[in-house]
């Protein structure tokens, strides 16, 4: 395999996905390969129609379709029926508490959090969006359900500071929440359990 470019390249793109490595690439690459017409084939089918039609919402942060524009006026995700918005780091962690049920309100997907490490600035998420649709849409409370590391921490902080002079109760998920624990890989007792006690954090 290692003369034909295609693969190594293969290979070498799968590897960058979250918990596998080469030799977990190799496995997947030979399987996609066996299978050409049964997996191979819509796979990347799939994967072409994602990439052209699906993409992240400029104002809340959330998938929507691609052809879907998105203003704070027309955006079907930040109507006024809800008057609650939970903050989450990804839309993994958006997909995790949509799964547990706990949380009935809008999301926002800040798309990281602050990184020096990796240079991920304040600029780069999606917090002055918030800031607006705080304002625009009526909302009684701020649940910042961002990570417990450093990371998370540092990133909710920012968001409740940007907040400090807008009329909105701010709450944080209960740290119940193991240290360095992440949103996404919590089980559904322990993100019930984290959203009714949340703590509010004043203002």
């Amino acid at each position: 395999m290692k003369n034909i470019s295609e693969i190594e390249t293969l290979i070498k793109l799968i590897s960058k996905l979250p918990g596998l490595g080469p030799k977990s690439a190799k496995r997947i690459l030979l399987k996609l390969l066996n299978n050409r017409d049964e997996i191979f084939k819509p796979l990347s089918k799939a994967l072409t129609e994602v990439y052209k039609n699906v993409s992240r919402c400029k104002i809340c942060g959330t998938l929507k379709p691609s052809s879907l524009e998105c203003d704070y006026d027309s955006c079907k995700f930040i109507t006024n029926k809800h008057s609650k918005i939970c903050v989450v780091e990804n839309i993994a962690d958006q997909w995790a508490i949509e799964s547990s049920s706990i949380f009935q309100g809008y999301f926002h997907i800040l798309g990281g959090t602050i990184d020096n490490s990796t240079n991920q600035r304040k600029e780069d998420l999606l917090i002055d969006s918030l800031i607006h649709r705080v304002k625009k849409n009526n909302i009684d409370e701020i649940i910042l359900a961002t990570s417990a590391t450093v990371e998370g921490q540092t990133t909710a902080f920012y968001i409740q500071d940007s907040l400090r002079n807008i009329d909105v109760k701010i709450s944080k998920l209960a740290q119940g929440l193991p240290i360095g624990g992440e949103i996404e890989n919590l089980d559904d007792g322990t993100l019930i359990s984290a959203f009714k006690n949340r703590k509010n954090l004043g203002q």
